[in-house]
């Protein structure tokens, strides 16, 4: 059995192994494209609901560039 047990590991040799592929598997698409699009959409959602319901504004100002202007400058105002 011993003979047998050393034979057949000598018909492999280490150096003729074929390198493992790594394919796109479907978790990493999520992961870089999925993802990152959902959290853009939560913070568009999040400013809207609290420009909106919080701050009790027309839906139509948010869509205006001169709105989120001048939110950030009121933020980070010297």
């Amino acid at each position: 059995m011993e003979r047998q047990k050393k034979v057949k590991s000598e018909d492999k040799p280490e150096d003729k192994k074929e390198p493992k592929r790594r394919g796109l598997s479907k978790w990493t698409l999520i992961q870089w494209i999925l993802i990152p699009l959902l959290l853009i959409a939560a913070l568009g959602g999040g400013l809207v609901v609290g420009y909106v319901v919080l701050g009790k504004k027309e839906f139509s100002d948010v869509l205006q560039w001169s709105t989120w202007k001048h939110v950030y400058d009121l933020v980070f105002a010297p």
